[in-house]
């Protein structure tokens, strides 16, 4: 379980997935207790089937009883029904958190579609373009994160928001990723704030925080 809370809540996840990482992720940084709920994809269960008819996937939040399923959505909605648990995962002024909103998408949209494509791609040259359009996808963000930063070491300024928490769900992957091609996704040399936002000593300890939290 991970801190205090707001009424029942229960993830469903699998703990490979990026997705469900983000959720924990959010939950650890606000503090919101939870029962964690590990589920085997190859044979599912009836509540996650129950409570994500449409997809049957993983992450699914439950609270009160009541489903909320895709992370980006499920994030939001964390952040809304425990605003007064924690820090606030989006800003408080409606311009800030509209571009909280399209940066966080941006990120399923661009990066992790075309990093899918460079590593799944049926030919070379789907592989080649998948790969073309991450690198202008990580130098987009790099932009991103000085225009949002506002010169602090989160996207969300002085704290991890919600495009931290989204881009901090790859982090994995994207190490994973790097030390089998031999490559830096965030390299010094050319996104010299991303490659610092991932070692953030404050970003990790919430990462630790929250693979610390299964119950």
């Amino acid at each position: 379980m991970a801190g205090g809370g707001n009424g029942e809540v229960k993830l469903l996840g699998m703990w490979a997935s990026p997705f469900v990482l983000r959720v924990r992720l959010a939950l650890s940084l606000k503090g919101v207790s939870y029962e964690y709920v590990e589920e085997d994809l190859r044979s599912k269960s009836a509540l996650l089937l129950e409570s994500n008819p449409v997809h049957g996937k993983v992450p699914v939040l439950i609270h009160n009883g009541e489903p909320v399923c895709e992370s980006l959505v499920i994030l939001q909605y964390i952040d809304e029904a425990f605003a007064g648990v924690g820090p606030s995962l989006l800003p408080a002024d409606p311009h800030d958190r509209a571009v909280a909103r399209f940066w966080a998408s941006y990120i399923d949209d661009k990066l992790l579609k075309a990093s899918s494509q460079a590593s799944s791609g049926k030919t070379e040259e789907e592989k080649a373009e998948g790969k073309k359009q991450a690198a202008a996808a990580v130098a987009t963000l790099e932009g991103a994160l000085k225009e949002c930063s506002r010169g602090k070491p989160f996207f969300g300024g002085d704290s991890a928001g919600l495009v931290d928490v989204m881009l901090g769900g790859l982090l994995a992957w994207v190490h994973a990723g790097d030390a089998m091609k031999g490559v830096k996704t965030f390299d010094p040399a050319t996104t010299p704030l991303l490659a610092a936002w991932k070692l953030s000593r404050r970003w990790k300890l919430s990462r630790r925080s929250c693979r610390k939290s299964a119950s």
